[in-house]
């Protein structure tokens, strides 16, 4: 079985490749931890000045891998009721540290965002300190419109809380572009030129002392901490537990049973079933 993220060192840049092209580098048990493991071995690497995050294969992230944990009966994902929220946040928080070792780094990580970074993968790209998306990629949170919120929270860090909320109140995705224009991402690009714009920066980054880029880093970083950056994401885990096990979730978990998880999807997307009373609109 192949890594789920690869690590490679370039000089001073540090590679950190999600590694499951197969499943569009879908969330499964082992690729936080091992994206974690990663980060953590470049960011301890004397040599290592500056990470770029990136995905293998079509696209960055396509959120966890729902054929292993929403149309299977037997996943951690969802419990039989009466559910134990606290198995469910051990589980969850554990995942969002994971992720969170990217923010946490000492040095400087740089997202590069192609095809889809969306619902879980969206958690990871926006943990990055600077990320770059092609113009023709999306992004977005969709189990915003039933059964997940965000655990990193990111979203009201990076747009403020008007269009956050714009975000989690639709489940939409944007374009490249126009996470550019709401001010979610640094910077979008043509496809062809992903791949030029993110080695410049990292070029232009790898020049600078790790001490400098540390420091700096750490004061940007700790204005965000100071608003109660943890305590947010507590709340945000607790209520992606109580997302997939409400009334609504459990409804969705069983369609998605019952007409397969790409089906389910589209109309949780397209706002084509009510959840609440469990049958289409």
């Amino acid at each position: 079985m192949a890594d789920p993220v690869l690590y490679e060192k370039d000089g001073r840049i540090g590679r950190i490749i999600l590694n499951r092209p197969e499943r569009m580098n879908a969330i499964d048990d082992d690729l936080p931890a091992a994206l974690e493991d990663a980060v953590k071995r470049a960011d301890t690497d004397r040599g290592v000045h500056v990470m770029i995050l990136s995905g293998a294969g079509k696209a960055f992230c396509a959120g966890y891998d729902m054929a292993e944990y929403a149309a299977d009966p037997d996943n951690p994902f969802t419990q039989d009721m009466p559910w134990d929220p606290l198995q469910d946040y051990q589980f969850m928080w554990a995942n969002t540290q994971h992720f969170m070792s990217i923010w946490r780094a000492m040095k400087p990580v740089i997202c590069k965002v192609h095809g889809y970074a969306v619902a879980g993968g969206s958690d990871i790209a926006l943990c990055a300190d600077l990320t770059y998306m092609a113009d023709d990629a999306q992004i977005g949170y969709m189990p915003a419109r039933v059964w997940g919120c965000p655990t990193t929270a990111m979203w009201v860090y990076r747009l403020g809380p008007e269009k956050a909320k714009r975000m989690m109140l639709t489940g939409d995705k944007v374009s490249g572009k126009e996470a550019e224009e709401m001010g979610l991402i640094l910077k979008s690009v043509p496809a062809e030129k992903l791949d030029d714009e993110v080695e410049a920066m990292a070029a232009r980054m790898a020049s600078v002392p790790i001490n400098q880029l540390a420091m700096q880093k750490m004061v940007i970083n700790q204005a965000i901490e100071a608003t109660g950056l943890m305590n947010t994401q507590r709340l945000a885990t607790l209520f992606d537990g109580i997302t997939r096990h409400s009334p609504e979730g459990i409804n969705f978990k069983h369609r998605s049973e019952k007409v397969g998880w790409k089906q389910a999807v589209k109309e949780r997307d397209k706002g084509t079933y009510d959840w609440t009373r469990d049958e289409e609109i």
